[in-house]
């Protein structure tokens, strides 16, 4: 039986880890921590096949620079004299073009309906039921400016296949009609759905232990053996291991695991935030996005996630209550029934999202080894983009005929 270790246990490693398990394939996670404190659990759990502009865009830069003057702003890099972050961040601005945006759309698109698609299969597996609804996400807005740059998109999505539709605020209060919307107008991407990612992430770690993948948590990879153009023994924590094909699926922390086979990863931890608000009334039932605020609401269950910003900068374990407070203070603008208070830091939960310089994500081998496969760099879209990822990184190592184009992800583009 061919053995596969891959190194991390979020999203992308487990989606890896079950299809991988289903074609046969013995199956071996490596996590340098407990499963429960990655990036996948605390995120807006959202599936967006909405998102095919990356985050490298026309105006990016020039949006950013005005958010990193406000302590509360949904962006903001942190001061750093890091060769990495100076690298990357030349890396961004040369990838923030309008062909660059043009070039990214088909395949974020394809890899997001496909793993929407994957979604509805595993949510019919016995024991999943982690809260997939389908009925869309509502792009809010309060200003005419945005609402021009909404609608605009949403015909490019159209385009683009996509099911969109835009309304007036009336239209969009009829939708959550429990719920008061103080906005100009919305825009309903039919197409996307949303799901609770801690349920989710918990029943398809039970899954995959019960299927037989082993998993070893605080096993942190400390070395990497390598002769000629292949892998061989990672040393880690709690042992020695081998296995035929190996995939580096560690989220932010990949690039430290590709150096030490290395190689050089353009990655960079983006921090996110986000909280939980009790709402037993189930007003809402709709996943939203505030546009202007960029942040994130979704309903699950008696209880509402809210999410955002993106701080990029080494990785660090502080959280900056400036920027929950700007989360906090953004909510009643646009849902005046909702008045969330700033929670104790102890309720806060933050993770780093692996933003690449292009914002598409590496998935696929890489040239310099035979047996070495990296899957990381999906940004904001882990959650959303995983089991696609698992999918395609299994048919990789199969040799099966791949569900879709992968060329605009390869892993070593920046080599």
């Amino acid at each position: 039986m061919q053995k596969v270790i891959i190194i991390g246990g979020g999203i992308i490693g487990l989606s890896s880890a079950y299809y991988l398990n289903k074609a046969g394939y013995s199956v071996t996670i490596l996590d340098k921590g407990t499963l429960d404190d990655n990036c996948s659990f605390g995120n807006a759990g959202m599936i967006v096949p909405s998102h095919f502009v990356p985050l490298a865009a026309p105006g990016m830069i020039e949006q950013g620079i005005r958010w990193m003057f406000d302590s509360k702003s949904p962006f903001y890099v942190r001061p750093s004299l890091s060769a990495d972050l100076i690298s990357w961040g030349l890396k961004f601005m040369k990838s923030a073009t309008k062909d660059n945006v043009e070039k990214a759309a088909i395949p974020l698109r394809d890899l997001s309906l496909l793993s929407k698609a994957l979604y509805q299969d595993i949510a019919k597996e016995p024991g999943f039921n982690f809260g997939l609804e389908n009925n869309g996400i509502l792009m809010l807005y309060k200003t005419q400016r945005t609402g021009e740059e909404e609608i605009h998109m949403a015909e490019r999505a159209v385009q683009l296949g996509l099911d969109v539709k835009v309304l007036s605020a009336a239209e969009a209060q009829q939708l959550q009609p429990t719920l008061q919307l103080d906005v100009a107008g919305a825009v309903h991407y039919r197409c996307d759905s949303h799901l609770a990612p801690h349920v989710l992430m918990k029943q398809l770690t039970a899954y995959l232990e019960n299927a037989g993948v082993i998993i070893k948590r605080n096993s942190e990879v400390t070395k990497i053996e390598h002769q000629q153009n292949k892998i061989g023994k990672l040393h880690t924590t709690t042992g020695v291991y081998e296995a035929d094909e190996v995939l580096v699926a560690g989220g932010a922390w990949s690039p430290a695991v590709a150096k030490l086979a290395g190689l050089k990863l353009p990655l960079m931890p983006g921090k996110g935030y986000s909280f939980m608000f009790d709402e037993p009334a189930r007003r809402m039932h709709i996943a939203a996005l505030l546009m202007e605020a960029r942040v994130s609401v979704t309903p699950m269950g008696d209880q509402i996630r809210f999410g955002g910003t993106m701080e990029l900068g080494p990785l660090n374990d502080k959280i900056n209550m400036n920027r929950v407070q700007g989360i906090v203070e953004a909510i009643p603008k646009y849902l005046p029934d909702l008045k969330p208070q700033v929670p104790p830091q102890s309720k806060i939960w933050y993770g780093f999202r692996p933003c690449s310089p292009d914002g598409l994500p590496y998935i696929g081998r890489v040239q310099q080894y035979q047996n070495l496969l990296i899957a990381g760099g999906h940004g904001m879209m882990g959650l959303s983009l995983g089991p696609a990822t698992g999918k395609l990184i299994s048919e990789l190592i199969t040799g099966q005929a791949l569900s879709m184009d992968i060329g605009a992800f390869a892993a070593d583009r920046y080599k």
